[in-house]
């Protein structure tokens, strides 16, 4: 049985420690980040759809679209951010349909890595949840270590989020990532081991 794995958590949770861990198992994945960077590159339809929509005072010497300024933009309007979006999320998630079909041909597994999994309502890409969960205290201490950030600021980026808590009932299975890295594994092969994938 071919299986789609859609790993998510929130900023800060350690989604990207146990993506690597996958990677090292060798299973495929998809990052939605960093397709969404992917597919506004110069010369992609929604590159050009976006420089339709914002103007070429968005536009870098070098053609490339200048992230600060479309933020500025967006961040400032919800109308602005919701027409990015409509150019955007249906490219990436094109882009992920198209790789997942690709990699399951050669794969048993695939793996999804999509930070708004829930937010965005995406679930239906997917066959199984996995969410990388630590406690909002230990949350808020790694995101302002790792991104110098005041206490603030690292909380309105950590609401911008639904909480992990919320996401726990809607995944099927979760890690907590509390613990040393060795524990997390240890966790992340249990799970694997359940699903029949290792």
């Amino acid at each position: 049985m071919k299986v789609t794995i859609g790993l998510t958590g929130g900023i800060a949770s350690g989604k990207s420690t146990v993506s690597s861990m996958l990677r090292e198992l060798e299973f495929p994945i998809i990052d939605a980040d960093v397709i969404a960077r992917e597919v506004v590159e110069v010369g992609e339809e929604a590159y050009h759809s976006i420089v339709d929509a914002f103007g070429d005072e968005i536009i870098r010497q070098d053609g490339s679209i200048d992230r600060a300024k479309l933020g500025a933009i967006v961040f400032n309007s919800e109308e602005m951010r919701k027409t990015l979006n409509s150019i955007v999320h249906p490219a990436v998630r094109k882009r992920m349909i198209e790789l997942k079909e690709t990699y399951l041909s050669e794969n048993n597994a695939v793996v999804l890595d999509i930070p708004l999994l829930f937010e965005s309502q995406l679930t239906y890409m997917v066959d199984k949840t996995l969410l990388v969960y630590v406690d909002p205290d230990t949350q808020l201490q790694r995101l302002m270590n790792r991104n110098q950030l005041s206490k603030e600021e690292a909380l309105a980026r950590i609401h911008s989020q639904l909480p992990l808590a919320d996401k726990i009932n809607r995944s099927d299975e979760v890690i907590n990532n509390n613990g040393t890295i060795k524990e997390t594994k240890e966790q992340l092969l249990q799970v694997l081991t359940k699903w029949e994938l290792v």
